[in-house]
């Protein structure tokens, strides 16, 4: 009996080594072991990290990360190029789209076989959910993003219901802009304004001299391809008529928020006599976003509703001759508001250069020539950790004013998200043709803000 048993025994032992002998060896991948990163929506990301993970990074060996980038802005390229150049093992497969053209692709873009190691979000809510996004809470545990002030990642965070602004995060930015007004200096002051308007009446006076005197009073994009620029202005009109509470309630989907409210609605009849007046190009249906900026860099336009990343562009073609404020306020000493929000980029879920791609987002905002990038080019704050330092703009250029802008509505507490950024298809299949069908005459604001609530309900399954 204990014969037989010996025999059985070896036999296991044998088999046991001719499996492990024969079991498939794994690939080698290009990059360090991988850590491990869970990928599941909010609802079940409860992974925990090893207690001692090493720091992910891009490894020694060749790297190419595949990427996603929106076309139009240079900030992704620079930021790209730098990090080649100090390490050059990693190299890039970049494709670039249009940001409404994004919105319709990013789900098959990150479900697809070669799915991005890098992406520039649209939106991310359900994406998230839908698990095609990775959670990133592993890597902001590693790198110390969680130490960082809140603002940063607050709403790159998605809690397991599904509202934006607090539980796991999914996505990063590559800065943090600033929206606001831009103006053609020159012009300006041939319509009398010595300094930024301090109310909305004001402004208004402003935009009605400059039409007078036969100048563009305002110079915009609408057309699809881009997805309708108003969306800034009405957005920024509706933070001088009501609280920004509500607005980013509704962006970040809680419970029962709607766009449809009677402040709002002040704020949308407010856009409407803007565009009856004639304050916008009258072919602003058909004008891409590029086109817009380079109208205005030609002298086209006194005033651009437009964000921090465009001051690179502005300080090129009109050196000297562009200045920013925030949109005044409804009455005097009321509080500015604005849209602050991250460049947002995420990892899909399935990307296969993970670790690389995250150390990538964490050289962004600590890497010192990242940083000067970030400011000189993007014209955005950098953001990183606590007491960063700012790297200094180029005299004389409208950074130095969007920079400033930053902490005065920080300090008011008034920072929106976008709009845009409520639902993956809000911006196009409801702020875009609603606001040109208002240019065109066939809506008014209470249809606007009607039709763009049953949308959203439509999107989010109520």
């Amino acid at each position: 009996m204990k014969k037989d048993f010996l025999k059985i025994l070896g036999v296991i032992v044998l088999l046991t080594m001719v499996f492990a002998a024969c079991a498939p060896k794994p690939t080698a991948a290009p990059t360090q072991a991988p850590t491990e990163v869970a990928t599941e929506a909010p609802v079940a990301s409860t992974t925990e990290a090893p207690a001692e993970a090493a720091v992910p990074n891009c490894g020694t060996e060749p790297v190419v990360l595949n990427a996603y980038f929106e076309t139009g802005f240079d900030i992704p390229f620079k930021l790209a190029e730098e990090f080649t150049r100090q390490y050059p093992n990693v190299t890039w497969d970049i494709k670039q789209d249009q940001f409404a053209n994004l919105i319709t692709t990013t789900p098959l873009l990150l479900s697809g076989e070669n799915a991005p190691d890098l992406l520039r979000l649209p939106t991310m809510v359900t994406f998230a959910k839908d698990g095609l996004l990775m959670n990133l809470d592993h890597y902001a545990e590693v790198f110390g993003w969680n130490d960082w002030p809140v603002p940063q990642l607050n709403q790159n965070r998605v809690a397991a219901d599904g509202t934006r602004g607090s539980g796991s995060l999914y996505a990063m930015g590559l800065n943090y802009s600033l929206t606001g007004v831009f103006y053609n200096k020159e012009l300006a002051a041939q319509i009398g304004m010595t300094e930024p308007p301090k109310t909305l009446a004001e402004f208004d006076a402003l935009l009605a001299a400059a039409k007078e005197a036969g100048l563009q009073p305002i110079m915009m994009w609408g057309s699809a391809k881009s997805g309708m620029g108003l969306a800034f202005p009405l957005q920024q009109l509706m933070a001088a008529y009501g609280p920004v509470g509500p607005i980013n309630d509704w962006i970040f989907n809680k419970p029962g928020a709607t766009i449809d409210t009677p402040s709002n609605l002040l704020a949308a009849q407010h856009l409407e006599r803007w565009i009856k007046a004639g304050y916008f190009p009258a072919d602003i249906n058909a004008i891409e976003y590029t086109d817009a900026a380079a109208r205005f860099g030609a002298g086209e336009g006194v005033f651009t509703f437009n964000g921090d990343w465009q001051n690179a562009g502005y300080d090129t073609t009109m050196p000297g001759n562009v200045g920013f404020f925030l949109m005044p306020p409804l009455e005097a000493g009321g509080a500015p508001a604005a849209m602050s929000a991250p460049l947002t980029f995420g990892i899909a879920a399935k990307a296969k250069n993970a670790d690389c791609a995250a150390f990538f987002l964490n050289w962004v905002a600590t890497n010192d020539e990242a940083r000067k990038i970030n400011v000189n080019i993007g014209g955005s704050n950098p953001g990183g950790p606590l007491g960063a330092v700012m790297p200094a703009a180029a005299e004389g250029s409208v950074t130095n004013e969007t920079l400033a802008a930053g902490p005065v509505v920080g300090a008011a507490g008034n920072s929106m998200d976008f709009i845009a950024n409520a639902t993956s298809a809000i911006f196009a299949q409801g702020w875009t043709p609603e606001l040109q069908k208002m240019v065109a005459g066939q809506q008014d604001a209470a249809g606007l803000l009607k039709a763009v609530q049953a949308e959203y309900l439509r999107e989010l399954g109520q």
